[in-house]
């Protein structure tokens, strides 16, 4: 239990950090909120009104108490762009993003962790090099060459993938591989690293001497130790694709949480962007949690520590 209110606590202070360094990142950078709203040709009284209207002029301690007082209640304000609850756009935006996330996710780990396994099963061979290979070109290449390579051969080359989105299965496919191309580069680095490391266990050792072959052996006992880490990083890795999604879903035209992102920095609308923040560093937040209590599942020396402390 005080484990997980160490856990709990942490969260709370990593979001009020980047509550408190957005805020003032906001207001370092020149322009106003109120100057772009009305555009390039207004008079100055008329954005200090707008700037009055949206109480702009108050203190920073003033604004930012402000907005944590209003986000503790559920209300994050109303955006300054679209006219409407920030809290609403972002709740209609998610959905999309999760869908985003949770299919780039398993193809991240799918995808990386059967590369890493057979990578470790043939070391120095043509399966070995291939695998490596193809790692090393996920974690080289950036998303967007990534997203936009994809579009050219399975569009305009193949015909077999929608190039946008459309709200269909098959649609969500291209941008789903773009955005885990990376991640699953290096879940099949470490995957593989582990694995090797691994072989050369003195349990194993003994696994063999019971008749058991290497490959079977490795399978059955080294992957559940070698896959502790690559858990830890799996959940991390979420934190990586949320932001990543700003530009797979600018380039494959999703309406998620980084397309509204980007539409909160474009036009300098402070709640919107805001709030996108504050709700992904809550999901990435979850997401460490959840990858701790999975590590604890997993290894037993985490679960007695756990268990001591509580």
């Amino acid at each position: 239990m005080q484990a997980f209110l160490r856990r709990l606590l942490g969260v709370v202070l990593v979001l009020l950090g980047v509550n408190l360094l957005v805020f003032i990142v906001l207001r370092i950078i020149p322009g106003s909120p109120a100057s772009v709203l009305l555009g390039e040709h207004t008079s100055e009284e008329a954005v200090k009104r707008l700037t009055e209207s949206m109480e702009l002029d108050k203190p920073f301690a003033v604004q930012f108490f402000t907005y944590l007082k209003n986000a503790a209640r559920g209300d994050l304000g109303q955006s300054y762009y679209m006219k409407q609850p920030v809290l609403n756009l972002i709740l209609d935006a998610f959905p999309n993003t999760l869908k985003l996330t949770l299919l780039s996710a398993a193809f991240a780990w799918i995808f990386g962790i059967m590369a890493g396994i057979i990578s470790a099963m043939y070391p120095g061979k043509f399966p070995d090099n291939l695998f490596r290979g193809i790692s090393l070109l996920g974690i080289s290449v950036p998303v967007f060459m990534v997203a936009l390579s994809l579009q050219y051969l399975m569009y305009f080359k193949l015909s077999l993938l929608p190039l946008m989105y459309n709200g269909s299965f098959m649609s969500m496919v291209l941008p789903a591989v773009a955005l885990g191309w990376n991640s699953a580069g290096s879940i099949a680095r470490l995957t593989r690293l582990g694995l090797m490391e691994q072989a050369e266990a003195p349990y194993l050792d003994t696994a063999r001497a019971k008749g058991l072959t290497s490959r079977t052996a490795l399978l059955t006992h080294g992957l559940r130790n070698a896959i502790i880490p690559v858990v830890t990083m799996m959940a991390l890795q979420l934190s990586s694709m949320l932001s990543g999604a700003v530009i797979t879903e600018s380039i494959f035209g999703i309406s998620g949480l980084g397309k509204l992102a980007l539409t909160a920095v474009q036009t300098r609308d402070m709640p919107l962007l805001m709030g996108t923040v504050l709700f992904s560093a809550f999901v990435i937040s979850l997401g460490n949690i959840i990858a701790d209590l999975l590590n604890t599942v997993l290894d037993p020396r985490l679960r007695s520590r756990a268990e001591a402390e509580a």
